[in-house]
């Protein structure tokens, strides 16, 4: 193995996954399992996860005899399903050494007509829920003095989406826990750092994004010129939980295309005519 391999090696770790059985949250089960690490990925429906599981199980040669990932039932929205998803995940493989928290859902509205009860629900998901997985873990990380947490904010982290202001703002506080969590919880040799994805199609944000002309926008603000993809946001938490991450903590790392960094650009969709500057 080479040093540079060895750097972003996984082997011995064990990650549980929320929101694992689909998307982002799934594309970074599958390229920790091809770094070495043994997952377990987490959804509300046990049948999805179940179903993940059997196809991460798949990816590397003698997966059968050697599991390398399983399914467990999880609502991030509840403290007794998440504590049980966390000792599932030590039952099943024996320890706990990251977390991901990639559990998430969309609220597409205008803001004048956003309620106060979608809003709470969205910062119950994405940002309480996260807390409730990173304290549940976090309990097996100060034991063993070692741990990793990595939360999925977004490029709306940063900046202004119309009518998705329960996500976006949701989204921002993740960056705030992610930094609160670092700055408090390093002294017990965790580490807390998050990845703002671009724009990614997944089940959540498809009908929004392709073939829309709000898809035309973002693309046309894409330096590269197109969405993103979800295993190119994995490549991110393999870095963050792996040796060559070691000296990062309370950071978010940006993958986005370089959309965050344009302003005029000269992109077009590919569905769409380019017009004149």
């Amino acid at each position: 193995m080479s040093i540079t391999t060895e750097l972003f090696d996984l082997t011995g770790k064990v990650a549980l996954v929320t929101g694992g059985a689909t998307g982002i949250g799934k594309a970074i089960a599958k390229v920790f399992i091809e770094h070495g690490c043994k997952v377990v990925v987490g959804s509300r429906t046990l049948a999805n996860v179940e179903q993940a599981a059997q196809e991460l199980n798949t990816i590397l040669e003698h997966s059968d005899e050697i599991p390398m990932a399983a399914g467990v039932s999880l609502d991030v929205a509840d403290d007794d399903s998440v504590q049980k998803a966390v000792d599932f995940a030590i039952d099943t493989f024996g320890s706990l050494d990251i977390l991901v928290n990639s559990a998430g859902i969309m609220c597409k509205k205008p803001t004048a007509d956003l309620s106060a009860d979608e809003m709470n629900n969205l910062y119950n998901i994405h940002v309480t829920g996260s807390l409730r997985a990173s304290q549940a873990a976090a309990h097996i990380f100060r034991e063993q003095h070692a741990g990793c947490i990595i939360n999925i904010a977004s490029v709306a982290s940063y900046c202004s989406l119309t009518e998705v202001t329960a996500y976006a703002s949701a989204k921002s506080a993740t960056m705030g826990l992610t930094r609160s969590l670092a700055n408090e919880w390093a002294k017990y040799g965790i580490r807390t750092n998050g990845i703002a994805p671009g724009f990614v199609p997944t089940d959540i944000n498809r009908k929004m994004i392709e073939g829309t002309d709000r898809g035309r926008r973002i693309i046309e603000n894409t330096p590269m010129a197109r969405f993103g993809t979800s295993d190119e946001i994995a490549g991110a938490a393999v870095y963050l939980a792996s040796r060559a991450g070691q000296f990062v903590n309370g950071h978010t790392i940006v993958v986005d295309g370089g959309y965050l960094a344009c302003g005029i650009g000269d992109t077009f969709a590919p569905w769409a005519q380019p017009s004149e500057a």
